[in-house]
């Protein structure tokens, strides 16, 4: 083979290494774009809404569990009584505002106006004792401290006659509007008191708030938590993604949504559906973990390739190879977590 040939072909191929070591990718042809990164998974950091002691963990580290599933349980004696004490307030304060809404019963309004009558009784004989004695004043029968005395009687029978009446009035016309008003504003505090209550049981129970993988158990019965404590840390298995590097010449071939398949060394023989969810809006250098001293200039940017991974196969720091088919139609097949069957 001729010597310039040979050359030619040897710098074509340090050329192609370089481009690889630079941008974690391998030169592009005109369909398919193979990029290199390494698997990400979100984590949650699961807290109570509450503060108590922990009574129970229901799961140990590296256990599956499904959305919804009991995780721990915290002690819920005060809570309970809270409730119960709540419960009691609502139906002391409903019956108040039943008794204002009732009025008065037909035996209070009887008995008002017996009261009425009877009162108008006594004052027409402490008028008419007063009366009599005025007469006998005049023929020097009597004392006038007596008849002093039976003039005040008088004046507060009627007194006594005109408070019956006014009583009366009340038992017929019912509990003011305003009173109505202020009981019906106690019972509802009532309920919403009963009702933070039961909030504050539920709280008491930690469920997980998707399907994943436990990664840490991070405190034991008897520990006194708070809402700034975490009890379990929980991993998404699926979608998981791959943190890539994307050359800035091949930026405008590839758009969120694209569909992607993925390898992985530990399975080579296993391909993983997968898409592009994000590209980053903002060149970067190239990576120090993926560039090489002599590329230092290289603009890439960030992107996130996600990967279905039902079976919990992927794992946080794998090594995985991304392949692109750059002739794909835009908007062919599901899109996003539907891949996935989500």
């Amino acid at each position: 083979m001729p010597r310039p040939l040979l050359a030619l072909i040897l710098l074509a191929m340090v050329g192609g290494l370089s481009y690889w070591n630079a941008t974690g990718t391998e030169p592009a042809n005109d369909s398919h774009l193979t990029l290199y990164g390494n698997v990400e998974i979100r984590e949650a950091r699961l807290a109570f809404n509450g503060s108590e002691h922990l009574a129970q963990i229901l799961a140990e580290e590296g256990d599956r569990v499904k959305a919804g599933q009991v995780l721990a349980r915290l002690d819920t004696e005060l809570l309970q009584k809270m409730l119960e004490q709540a419960k009691a307030q609502v139906q002391a304060r409903q019956a108040q505002l039943d008794k204002l809404l009732a009025g008065s019963r037909p035996e209070e309004i009887a008995a008002a106006q017996a009261k009425v009558e009877a009162s108008q009784a006594q004052a027409r004989a402490a008028r008419d004792t007063w009366q009599r004695l005025q007469r006998l004043l005049k023929r020097k029968l009597t004392s006038a401290e007596e008849v002093e005395l039976a003039r005040a009687n008088a004046e507060a029978a009627a007194a006594e006659v005109e408070a019956a009446r006014q009583n009366l009035r009340l038992m017929q016309a019912g509990p003011r509007a305003e009173d109505i008003t202020a009981a019906r504003a106690e019972a509802a505090a009532a309920r919403a008191a009963m009702a933070l209550a039961a909030q504050r049981l539920e709280d008491a129970v930690l469920k997980a708030p998707f399907d994943g993988v436990v990664r840490d158990r991070l405190a034991e019965p008897g520990e006194f938590v708070t809402p700034q404590n975490p009890v379990l840390s929980l991993a998404r298995i699926s979608p998981v993604w791959v943190r890539a590097y994307l050359p800035e010449p091949d930026l405008g071939r590839v758009r969120p949504g694209m569909g992607a398949t993925l390898h992985t060394d530990s399975y080579p023989d296993k391909a993983y559906r997968g898409w592009v969810g994000f590209i980053s809006p903002t060149a970067e250098f190239t990576p120090k973990n993926v560039e090489t001293p002599e590329l230092r200039t290289r603009l890439v940017y960030e992107m996130r390739v996600f990967a279905c991974n039902p079976d919990g196969e992927l794992r946080l720091g794998m090594p995985a190879t991304v392949v692109l088919d750059l002739q794909q139609p835009a908007g062919a097949g599901p899109q996003g977590p539907e891949r996935c069957g989500q």
